[in-house]
């Protein structure tokens, strides 16, 4: 897979939670053009094509599927910098969490969040979610071109 081919970059430290994304996406034939990220350094690094993306040629994934409890950079530091760039200021991102807390739901959408979503417990509800979440974003919801 080339990098321009992702559409889903889910950023997901823990591997249980991965792992059920993964299988709920692919049940679902949504799971081939996403990309992985496992803390919130690297997905910077990923989406703005620094460190060990510096390679990648810059083309932004049609959503981003946000973890806020991340290590190294917490995801809500993350979503405050694609905000911040132009480039990727209209990528929409879906804050995918397990933190039901007010503040945190506030937060979100108060640094531009598109969407907020509890982590469901048990996997059927983590599936339907994935694939409610793959229908809209990546077949319903009409984005802007890129801006370059």
């Amino acid at each position: 897979m080339t990098d321009e081919n992702v559409e889903i970059l889910l950023v997901e430290d823990n591997p249980n939670d991965e792992m059920l994304a993964l299988h709920a996406f692919k049940k679902h034939n949504l799971a081939n053009k996403i990309h992985v990220v496992r803390d919130g350094a690297e997905a910077l690094e990923y989406i703005f094509c620094t460190g060990a993306y510096a390679q990648r040629s810059f083309h932004n994934p049609r959503v981003i599927l946000l973890d806020k409890k991340l290590p190294l950079v917490d995801g809500m530091e993350v979503l405050r910098q694609i905000r911040e760039e132009p480039r990727t200021r209209m990528v929409p991102v879906v804050m995918l969490t397990s933190s039901a807390e007010d503040r945190d739901v506030i937060e979100s959408y108060q640094l531009g969040v598109n969407s907020y979503i509890v982590k469901p417990v048990n996997f059927e509800q983590f599936s339907e979610t994935a694939r409610r979440l793959g229908y809209y974003w990546l077949l319903i919801n009409q984005q802007p071109a890129e801006v370059s």
